[in-house]
């Protein structure tokens, strides 16, 4: 049962995890082939359910190995840790301590076997950062857990991805972030996400990292320090990556067909044009852990929490590549 079971959180109960999660498995042809288990407060599912008119009918479940996986009978492992007090909108405390803790048991059954994947939905940074975690996010936090050697955050949006050397750090720090070393490991998880695509040998365009990708050093030097030896080391082990290519026309590129991934050197240089063409379609997914892990490539939404607003397209994609990277084990880190 494990093959085909996948382990979701619930995100932060003020946030609209549970509602795109519920909108999602409201579409019966989400479950062929798949046995949702979601991690988180059963009595915000139901209320959310039940105050929406969605057609899904959470139930309790004690452990991700009971389950059954039947449409519209969603089974959730209560915490019941989101009360009737905590509303909707207002991160804190309390919701990103129910938010850890749904993330902890969820990855402990992957690890474990119990589940095939991972599903998160949207954790607050602040929220998490008030409970006591050292963590910015879920990326770190599931690397320590899973004790991952490397790792790498990747965006998937249609026909378009980009896989990121440096992610969560603040701009002025990426120049140093950007290390022959770490250029190379992006290289190297391209590689190995695009054989868990079965893409394996499509190119990898590298882009660079100041504009012009730097005109032979005139704008910047980080593409003759760091970037193209990492593209020469990448290259003499048989990786497929062309590059540095210019920021501003490396996805273009990508669009026509020339690329397969862009390994993009700071979070906006691939969140930007990704999200341009779609918004409400993309996934996050995390490639170099020992676990398949995915997530709705978008936050917490507090400003339309609770107002039934929230759209499900970005968590029904998540859900499904993780579906199909659980069908290939080279997916796994």
């Amino acid at each position: 049962m494990a093959g085909n079971i996948i382990a979701i959180t619930m995100g932060d109960p003020a946030g609209v995890g549970a509602e795109v999660i519920l909108k999602a498995f409201a579409d019966d042809a989400l479950w062929q082939g798949i046995t949702p288990v979601v991690y988180g407060d059963l009595a915000r599912m139901r209320g959310l359910a039940d105050s929406g008119g969605i057609a899904v009918d959470p139930v309790a479940l004690v452990s991700a190995g009971e389950a059954a996986g039947r449409y519209p009978r969603l089974e959730v492992i209560d915490f019941a840790n989101a009360g009737p007090d905590i509303p909707f909108g207002v991160g804190s405390a309390a919701t990103g301590r129910a938010a850890l803790d749904y993330i902890e048991a969820a990855s402990a059954a992957t690890i474990s076997g119990d589940a095939a994947a991972l599903v998160t939905a949207p954790v607050s940074k602040e929220a998490i950062r008030a409970a006591g975690s050292p963590f910015t996010g879920h990326t770190d936090m599931l690397a320590s857990l899973t004790n991952a050697r490397r790792w790498a955050m990747t965006l998937v949006a249609d026909d378009l991805r980009a896989m990121f050397v440096t992610a969560h750090v603040s701009l002025s720090e990426v120049p140093k972030a950007v290390t022959r070393e770490r250029v190379r490991e992006t290289i190297e998880l391209a590689a190995e996400a695009l054989a868990a695509l079965g893409e394996a040998g499509r190119p990898i365009g590298v882009a660079g990292l100041n504009p012009h990708a730097g005109e032979a050093g005139i704008l910047g030097s980080e593409e003759i320090s760091a970037i193209v030896p990492a593209i020469k080391d990448a290259r003499e082990t048989g990786i497929n990556c062309v590059g540095p290519v210019p920021g501003d026309t490396a996805f273009v590129r990508m669009k026509r067909g020339e690329f397969a991934i862009v390994v993009a050197m700071y979070h906006d240089q691939g969140h930007a044009p990704l999200k341009l063409v779609a918004f409400d379609r993309g996934v996050n997914w995390t490639v170099g852990l020992p676990i398949i892990r995915t997530s709705p490539d978008h936050g917490t939404a507090f400003d339309i929490a609770g107002k039934r607003k929230a759209r499900p397209d970005s968590m029904r994609n998540a859900i499904l590549l993780a579906a199909r990277l659980a069908r290939k084990p080279q997916a796994r880190g």
